[in-house]
């Protein structure tokens, strides 16, 4: 069993993180269910382990934190969906390239329901859209924006921290990062794409899809969904 959080309001971050460190070591222990918490944080930026410090553009703009999470510095605010996953990557094959995988492909099939197309990006994690509305990029090549972006740790084989998805976000508040370390590309969100889609369509489109993307490889051990 998956137990399903969502939290109205906004979420201090110091708040998110002590609860994900002991839920997950609750589950390690056997002692709690899966989770999957849904929320949204005050405007801040988060450094992964791989942030670099050229990265924070503007450091005065909103608070730091430093999220212990694989990565680089990404943005987190009101109108983004933040999904923290809490699950036993033990039992879904031990296989961590495979997990960050079906999680992707969570985010790909939500933004299906959607008619939006999200692809990966070889060397570039997370979730883009292809922008044919916008002026072509300096080779010719069409404008790529990320739209989801990722970011999971394990403690004895159980995740925490994980995805989240711009659907409303004030998107020049990622101007104060380079996001997830990545100048050539920008960032855009659902209701940029011309969606009217709100926070409680996403949370319906990501419980769906989970069922049929995550779960169907809680048995199918080291087998990376599609």
């Amino acid at each position: 069993m998956v137990e399903w959080i969502n939290t109205p309001g906004l979420t201090p971050y110091p708040e998110a993180l002590a609860f994900m460190e002991n839920r997950a070591a609750a589950i390690a222990r056997g002692k709690a269910e899966e989770c999957i918490w849904l929320l949204e944080h005050p405007p801040l930026y988060t450094a992964g382990t791989s942030a670099k410090i050229e990265d924070l553009v503007d450091p005065d703009r909103f608070d730091v934190f430093e999220a212990r999470r694989g990565g680089q510095y990404t943005y987190h605010g009101p109108g983004q969906r933040v999904a923290y996953v809490m699950l036993d990557v033990a039992k879904r094959g031990r296989d961590v390239r495979c997990f960050v995988h079906d999680l992707e492909s969570w985010v790909i099939a939500t933004l299906a329901e959607f008619n939006v197309t999200g692809e990966r990006r070889d060397g570039r994690v997370g979730v883009w859209v292809t922008r044919p509305d916008k002026p072509k990029a300096a080779d010719g090549s069409l404008r790529e924006d990320k739209v989801a972006a990722l970011g999971i740790r394990l403690r004895k084989w159980v995740s925490f921290h994980g995805l989240s998805i711009n659907v409303e976000p004030d998107l020049a508040h990622f101007d104060g990062i380079v996001p997830c370390g990545i100048t050539a590309h920008g960032v855009t969100s659902l209701v940029d794409l011309g969606l009217p889609v709100t926070m409680a369509d996403v949370d319906v489109a990501l419980q769906r899809t989970f069922q049929t993307v995550m779960q169907k490889n809680v048995t199918a051990r080291g087998k990376c969904s599609g």
